[in-house]
This record gives C-alpha cells, sequence and structure tokens, in this order.
C-alpha cells in the first residue's frame, strides 16, 4: 500500500481535524419560557388599570386602548420581520436587536406624558418582544417544549392583569407596562448555550414583499376600529402581495408555504383561537363589573385564578398530544374555542365567566402549542424560520383584534 493509499484509510479521530464539531448544547426549556413569556404579561398588563392610564395621558378609556392595539400590532408585523432577520442573520441578529429594542421602549414609556409618545414605545417594545419569542419558538424543537413556551404565555397572561393592577398601585401604571424587560435576564444563558453561527447568505432580501405584508397586517388590525377603509385597504395590500408573491415566489412570503394545508389551517386557527381569547380577556372584567358588585381586585384574582388553571390544562393537554394524536388534540381545542364565546355571552349566570376564561386560555395555549409544531414541520427546512414567523403574524392578529372587539362590546366604542 502506497503512503497516499494509507493516508485515505487512516481513521478519523476526535483529535484529527477532520472531527466533527460538538453539536450545541440544547437551551433548556425554562429558559426559553423566560425570554418569551414576559411578553404576555406586558401584553396583559393593561386589563385592569385603562382607566388610570387614560386618566394620567388626559385622554378617555376607549382612546388608552390604542396602547394596547398598538402594541399587538407591534407584535404582529414584528414577528415576520424578526423571522427574516433570523433567516438572514441567526440567532444572534436577533436577540441582540431586540433586546435593544425592548430596553429603549421601556424607557421612552417610563417618562412620555402623551399618548402618541407612549404608543411609540410600546411599539419598540412589541417588535423586540416579537424577536425574543421568534427566537425562542424556533429553538424549542418539541410540542412538550412548545407547551412549555405557551402554556408560560398563559400563566403570565392570567398574572398579568392582576401584576398589572398591583404594580401600577405601588408604583404606576408605567412600571406595569415595564415588565416585559424581564426577558432580558434570560438573554446572557440564551446566548452562551445556542448556536449563534450565521447562516449562509441567501437571496437578495425581498423588501417589497415585507413591505407588502407589513401594510396588509396593519390594515387587518385597523379593521375592528375602522371597518370600511381598512376592509378596502386591506383587500388592496393583500391583492398586491398576491401578485408580488405570484412574480416571486421564494420571496419574503414563499408561494410553497402558502400552498402548504396543513400551514394555511394551522395558521387559521390559531387566529381564530387567540382572537376568541384576547376578545374575552378584556370583555371578561367588564362584565363582571356591570353584572357583580365585585371589587376590581376580585374580579382580577378571579379570572387570574381561572387563567391559571387553563394554562396548567393545557401544558397537560401538550405533554399528551404525541400520544392523543393530532385530531384529538384539535377537537379538544375547537371545541373549548367555540364553548368559551358562546358561553360568555349567552349564560345568565355572572359565576360562569370565570369558567369561560379558563376554556378561552386552554384554546389558545394549547392551540398555539400543537399548530406551532405542526405549522413548521409541514415547511421545507429552508423555511422554517418563516414558517414561525407567519404563523405567530396569524395568532398576532389575533392579539390585535381581540381587545378592539372587546372595546366595541364593552366601552361602546
Amino acid at each position: 500500500m502506497s503512503l497516499l493509499d494509507r493516508t485515505r484509510t487512516r481513521p478519523t479521530t476526535p483529535t484529527t481535524p477532520l472531527a466533527a464539531a460538538p453539536a450545541p448544547r440544547r437551551v433548556p426549556a425554562l429558559w426559553l419560557a423566560l425570554l418569551a413569556t414576559p411578553l404576555a404579561a406586558s401584553a396583559n398588563g393593561p386589563v385592569l388599570i385603562l382607566p388610570d392610564m387614560a386618566a394620567s395621558l388626559g385622554v378617555r378609556t376607549t382612546t388608552a386602548t390604542w396602547l394596547v392595539t398598538v402594541f399587538a400590532w407591534a407584535i404582529a408585523v414584528g414577528t415576520p420581520l424578526m423571522a427574516g432577520l433570523l433567516r438572514r442573520r441567526g440567532l444572534a441578529g436577533v436577540l441582540r436587536p431586540s433586546a435593544a429594542l425592548i430596553a429603549a421602549g421601556t424607557a421612552v414609556v417610563a417618562v412620555a406624558p402623551w399618548l402618541p409618545l407612549a404608543m411609540a414605545g410600546r411599539a419598540a417594545q412589541g417588535i423586540g418582544g416579537a424577536g425574543l419569542v421568534t427566537a425562542a419558538m424556533s429553538l424549542a424543537g418539541t410540542v412538550r417544549r412548545m407547551g412549555v413556551i405557551t402554556a408560560g404565555f398563559g400563566t403570565l397572561g392570567a398574572v398579568g392583569p392582576l401584576l398589572g393592577s398591583a404594580v401600577a398601585g405601588a408604583v404606576s401604571w408605567r412600571a406595569s407596562l415595564a415588565v416585559g424587560a424581564v426577558a432580558l435576564l434570560a438573554l446572557p444563558a440564551v446566548l452562551r448555550r445556542a448556536d449563534l453561527s450565521v447562516p449562509p447568505p441567501s437571496a437578495r432580501f425581498d423588501g417589497r414583499g415585507a413591505a407588502l405584508l407589513v401594510l396588509t397586517a396593519t390594515a387587518l388590525v385597523l379593521v375592528p376600529r375602522y371597518p370600511l377603509p381598512a376592509v378596502a385597504a386591506s383587500l388592496v395590500t393583500a391583492a398586491l402581495l398576491a401578485l408580488h408573491i405570484r412574480t416571486r415566489p421564494t420571496g419574503f412570503v414563499p408561494a410553497a408555504l402558502l400552498r402548504t394545508r396543513a400551514f394555511v389551517l394551522s395558521a387559521a386557527l390559531a387566529c381564530t383561537v387567540a382572537t376568541s381569547y384576547f376578545t374575552l380577556l378584556f370583555t371578561v372584567p367588564q362584565l363582571l363589573r356591570d353584572r357583580t358588585d365585585w371589587s376590581t381586585s376580585a374580579i382580577g384574582t378571579g379570572q387570574m385564578t381561572a387563567l391559571l388553571v387553563g394554562s396548567a390544562l393545557s401544558m397537560l393537554l401538550a405533554a399528551g398530544a404525541a400520544r392523543m394524536g393530532r385530531p384529538r388534540v384539535l377537537t379538544i381545542v375547537l371545541t373549548a374555542g367555540a364553548l368559551a364565546p358562546l358561553a360568555a355571552f349567552l349564560t345568565p349566570w355572572p359565576a360562569l365567566l370565570l369558567p369561560v376564561a379558563t376554556l378561552a386560555v386552554l384554546a389558545t395555549s394549547a392551540g398555539q402549542a400543537t399548530l406551532a409544531v405542526y405549522a413548521t414541520q409541514s415547511a421545507p427546512t429552508s423555511q422554517r424560520a418563516t414558517a414561525i414567523g407567519l404563523f405567530n403574524l396569524s395568532y398576532q392578529l389575533g392579539g390585535a383584534f381581540g381587545p378592539a372587539i372587546a372595546a366595541l362590546i364593552t366601552l361602546g366604542a
């Protein structure tokens, strides 16, 4: 055997330059939950303190709901944008600017004397939070780990209204809108454990597709407040986006993903259950005020307990999803999601409004966990970051629709 032959057949050992690099350590699910879920507490913090926020800013309570709507809008449009950034720049390219946006937005909200400036701060918080959630969900990988994140959403969403009320009473309503910054505590651990390598160069960024998607999402968010002009604008921008996708099928919104039935159905269901949940989240406290003599703290405690129970049930459902199978899980999610709004508006007994909240959070938390995994697994590997972004856009559109619908129902907006 020649020297060349011996070189070719020499086995590779871990000490040779040809040895495979060690796989990156998996980020523990609890760190992912801490990275993502404070966003839910920040989103739901205003539920019980909208009148205080309105009085401080010198506006009507219905006008103050714009702080909720703009936050949900920022998460909705920020999610696909951050997913595109994740695909091009990797985790570090998403986590660091997201952290900067959260810090800057929190600082603006802390001092803003006017509603428009406070809305700008909330928008920065929402876009930054969307980046952290996108990163966390991209690192989850399984329904069980995704269930930890979404159950955390439900738990902190449940605690959010009472926490916001307590922080507002002890400090100010501005401090209650800063709880989302707690997510930054998870950043060092995630950066230390996650794979921060930059993906290989991809095709030129599809700026036109991104802009049309943002305009379409913005128009859809405004539908509950300005139905006719917003519907007209959303139809126009959606048509332009559809034409753009035909001319650039591999752009910001991949045509192949929209032709994937499992992805489209998962995204549509996520939007539906999220709209129901966020509508009831803001409607149930007002209905309890109107139908009972309960104090604000009693209403907040009751709603928190109901939502915590629903979050625990959703975690159990997500943990058992693999054994139960997709049809059974979806049946439970859809049944709970349908019963919640029907019971809320048809029941003559105020006490049943709390179980309504349990059903709503069960449907949205379990639905998000299972549907997110189904949606991303149905996409090609190269498009999974995009699939996460578009799926979360659909879910967050429900977060934008819900408060506006609640305002129409209970506040007479």
